[in-house]
């Protein structure tokens, strides 16, 4: 995997993927950027969740289950000194669907954390408390 991040000014890089996609990121204004694009560490905790949801949606269309939306929000805390890494995440995942089984939804956002999910099992190794919950919201149709 590679990429490159390009510096612009003040505070703020584009970052390209070795997949050809590119992302503005930005600092805030008392840093010198212009609030123009995503924190650096922003990316990060996005990363996190795309991994995270592109496993339990994955598993939960391999059993089968009836999955019409899932989002992941996440709430990260930072050490108060630099550097300023995380230092716990929650991962709260919200799983709509058709008579889902919550067995299911409990076993994939459970492989996710345990098994799977490359970004958060890097973070966790490195002392990041990790945690996850979830909930199922039953779709209606309108």
């Amino acid at each position: 995997m590679k990429a490159t991040v390009k510096w612009l000014d003040g505070a703020m890089f584009i970052g390209e993927s070795g997949s050809g996609h590119s992302v503005v990121m930005d600092g805030p204004e008392d840093l010198g950027g212009r609030n123009m694009g995503f924190r650096p560490m922003e990316m990060l905790l996005l990363g996190v969740g795309g991994c995270s949801t592109y496993d339990v949606v994955g598993m939960l269309k391999k059993a089968r289950q009836k999955v019409v939306d899932c989002r992941v929000e996440l709430e990260a805390e930072r050490a108060d000194a630099v550097p300023a890494v995380f230092t716990a995440i929650n991962l709260h995942f919200v799983v709509t669907g058709v008579g889902l089984k919550e067995s299911q939804v409990k076993r994939a956002v459970e492989l996710s954390a345990e098994k799977y999910c490359s970004a958060s099992i890097m973070l966790g190794a490195a002392g990041v408390a990790i945690t996850h919950s979830h909930e199922i919201v039953e779709f209606e149709a309108a």
